[in-house]
């Protein structure tokens, strides 16, 4: 008697054209943009200038992806959820007129933003980042984004709003931290509009916001780049004391402890304030080593 084969689950049981959408990954952060006006005013926030190179985070179901081939681009849709992928590389229209024409293309790659040498794909040309990024990563995606701020002349997207509101923040004001001031470093920042939780599926418990950064065009910093970053770094950890408490492990010498600057707490303080900052901390540790 042959033994009767187990029935297991199907091989491609994976969201295609016929099989409907593919359904939001709580663990994933996944909150689909179902508003098209707001996709096209997001697409419309690069100015493609000086390069033709973009990264999409999360494209998800590709409403934004759409928009954003209307250009003369390379797109790169990066995901990491493998439903995403497949309903892209299925479902999502490559007969779009631009692609069709040679004008724009497009690659689907299922893989991790954060853990992804992006070297493979631009070599060492320009490219913009944007997306409708999962907020429970959005901010680590920033960090990484300011390691090859070399590479990237313009950033956008949709973050939580009040991330992007603290991106985006001058000093003087409580959500001013650490992220405005190494972003507002290299970048000139500036928060577009805020989007609200119905226009997602599922809607978010909280509010959405668009940003764009574009690089300055001298964004070399006067100090030294490493040093600057443990500096802000160390004031905002403690950022209910005063910078002179704040930096007591950098064992600054009294004189410049004796300055000014080192009453201040770190919210107080613009970021040419901490270049400056950086510059003297950079000067004295050399001068007393």
């Amino acid at each position: 008697m042959s033994k009767k084969k187990k029935r297991g689950k199907p091989k491609y049981d994976r969201p295609s054209k016929e099989r409907g959408p593919v359904k939001a990954k709580k663990h994933l952060g996944q909150h689909f943009l179902k508003d098209e006006s707001i996709a096209r005013q997001i697409a419309e926030t690069l100015s493609l200038k000086g390069y033709t190179n973009v990264i999409e985070i999360g494209p998800g179901t590709g409403v934004l992806t759409k928009y954003l081939l209307s250009e003369e681009i390379r797109l790169v849709a990066m995901d990491l959820d493998a439903d995403s992928i497949i309903y892209l590389n299925h479902s999502f229209p490559l007969e779009h007129p631009q692609v069709l024409k040679g004008k724009a293309t497009l690659e689907v790659v299922e893989a991790d933003f954060l853990n992804y040498d992006l070297n493979t794909l631009f070599g060492k040309e320009q490219f913009a980042i944007t997306g409708n990024f999962p907020y429970n990563i959005s901010s680590q995606i920033v960090f990484k984004m300011l390691e090859i701020k070399s590479q990237v002349p313009e950033f956008s997207g949709m973050f939580q709003k009040e991330v992007a509101q603290r991106i985006c923040e001058k000093e003087g004001n409580k959500t001013y931290g650490i992220l405005s001031v190494l972003v507002q470093a290299f970048y000139d920042a500036e928060y577009l509009f805020t989007v609200p939780a119905q226009v997602f599926d599922p809607p978010p418990k909280v509010q959405s916001g668009v940003l764009r950064l574009v690089r300055k065009p001298n964004f070399e910093l006067e100090c030294d780049e490493k040093l600057f970053f443990k500096v802000v770094k160390s004031a905002f950890n403690q950022r209910r004391k005063t910078i002179r408490n704040s930096l007591k492990t950098f064992e600054l010498s009294e004189e410049l402890r004796s300055e000014e600057v080192f009453d201040k707490r770190p919210e107080q303080l613009s970021v040419p304030d901490f270049i400056n900052l950086t510059k003297k901390i950079e000067s004295d540790l050399k001068e007393h080593q």
